[in-house]
């Protein structure tokens, strides 16, 4: 945008933008530390369920023989998927010039980081012997799809953390500079270490924009990679339900409709919070709502792909995995998770009204909840039915019920990632400040002038 401004109305308007956007850092009440109490319990009796299960083993879940992943491995692709957001909004849609989503690019990445490093800790709690990870590093095999998987979410946190970070060494300095005693000293030690001797020169600024543009577009084959090779794991296999050729972009469009979903709540709690409604604004949502939909259309017609096809053939294995989708123990939840994940953000985001912010974070919400039953679908039904009859087990070798130490574990990663996203709001603004005072008319020399008092 070009400079219209005077120096004096460029100061005003970057000290407002400042004041507005580090809100999140100043907050200190009773609501934010009973939510930090709140979640740090949660993930303490998390935690400790962990702990017993290495202690005991996974005898303690509802995990057997036959279904030998169960909610973690579904809350594995679940969070593998809401990470894939990052890609969708601060790459794709930087890169395509759609400047309505700069604003959510920082939400975006956070929501990403989060997700992606809680979903290698997930795969660590499906271990029965976690101590053996390294071996994936040590030993493993280049013909292994878990080293493939292990080697795209390592590169994945790598950029992530990167495109998290290096857009944030300008708004760092600033807050090194700006910010007074409404931080503790050792916060603003902290930004003093971030910001790497950051000066706002033309030259610095030539570097990170640079850098970034680079990081873009590694991002998408490593992003799209990182949901295929997942997926991978699961149609590899000859598995009824699973031995599928387009499990890839399957399960890539869900990742989108998923991560999608989480943005838009972040966003809400953000803007409710923080009171941002001139950064998060109608028209953010509305566009969100927009975006929800297009994803949920392609992902409806993956879906269509994914049973129409099974279906008219009704081969032997396929047709019993179908028959308990659609008409027996598992169809109550399938077309739930249908109608909930897919039907329904389809439908009513095509109505204004519902693209406002508050009806578009109820429906993002149902459709966050009915992705991960969906994950679960995935998983459990189809071990539930392997080729070879089972005879002669125990009943709960036939039917898979998870127990109560595994739906704590399984809550422990939305707690803590509830705990990062916390936290990264609490350290730094939840919108990049100096790319957003630049698309308000604002110079970059003003950005690390000391505001006056």
């Amino acid at each position: 945008m070009t400079n219209n401004l005077t120096p004096e109305e460029s100061r005003q308007k970057l000290d407002k933008i400042f004041s507005d956007l580090t809100r999140s850092l100043k907050i200190k009440d009773e609501l934010a530390r009973f939510w930090i109490f709140i979640l740090a319990m949660f993930t303490i009796v998390g935690l400790w369920g962990w702990m017993h299960q290495m202690r005991i083993g996974l005898g303690i879940t509802g995990m057997r023989d036959y279904v030998s992943w169960g909610m973690y491995i579904g809350n594995f692709v679940f969070f593998v998927a809401v990470s894939l957001i990052g890609l969708l909004i601060s790459s794709i849609l930087h890169l395509l010039k759609f400047d309505w989503g700069q604003p959510i690019s920082r939400v975006a990445e956070t929501v990403a980081i989060a997700a992606i490093a809680l979903a290698g800790l997930v795969i660590v709690m499906d271990m029965g012997r976690p101590d053996r990870f390294l071996n994936i590093f040590l030993h493993g095999r280049f013909a292994s799809p878990i080293v493939w998987d292990v080697t795209v979410i390592t590169t994945y946190v790598t950029i992530s953390a990167l495109l998290f970070f290096i857009p944030l060494i300008p708004d760092v300095a600033m807050l090194r500079d700006r910010l007074g005693d409404d931080v503790p000293i050792l916060q603003k030690k902290l930004y003093a270490i971030l910001s790497l001797g950051w000066k706002g020169n033309a030259r610095q600024f030539e570097i990170v924009t640079h850098t970034v543009r680079i990081l873009l577009v590694l991002i998408i084959p490593v992003g799209l990679s990182i949901h295929t090779v997942t997926s991978w794991l699961f149609a590899s296999t000859l598995r009824a339900g699973w031995d599928s050729t387009i499990f890839g972009p399957y399960f890539v469009t869900g990742a989108f409709v998923a991560g999608s979903a989480a943005v838009i709540l972040v966003m809400y709690v953000y803007r409710l919070r923080y009171d941002l409604d001139e950064y998060f604004t109608n028209k953010s949502f509305d566009m969100m709502g927009k975006l929800l939909v297009l994803m949920c259309l392609v992902y409806f017609y993956f879906n269509i792909n994914e049973f129409l096809v099974p279906g008219y053939k009704m081969r032997l294995a396929e047709g019993v995995h179908l028959r308990e989708l659609f008409t027996g123990r598992w169809s109550t939840l399938f077309w739930v998770v249908q109608i909930f994940g897919v039907i329904i953000p389809i439908l009513l985001p095509l109505l204004r009204y519902f693209r406002r912010p508050l009806p578009l974070t109820l429906i993002a919400f149902l459709t966050l909840v009915a992705s991960w039953f969906k994950r679960f679908i995935i998983v459990v039904p189809t071990l539930e039915h392997p080729y070879l009859p089972i005879q002669n087990v125990p009943e709960n070798f036939v039917h898979y019920s998870p127990t109560a130490p595994e739906i704590m574990i399984t809550l422990l990663p939305f707690f803590a990632s509830a705990i990062i996203i916390t936290m990264l709001a609490k350290l730094f603004p939840v919108i990049t400040i100096w790319e957003y005072a630049e698309k308000q008319g604002i110079d970059k020399k003003y950005l690390l002038e000391e505001p006056e008092k």
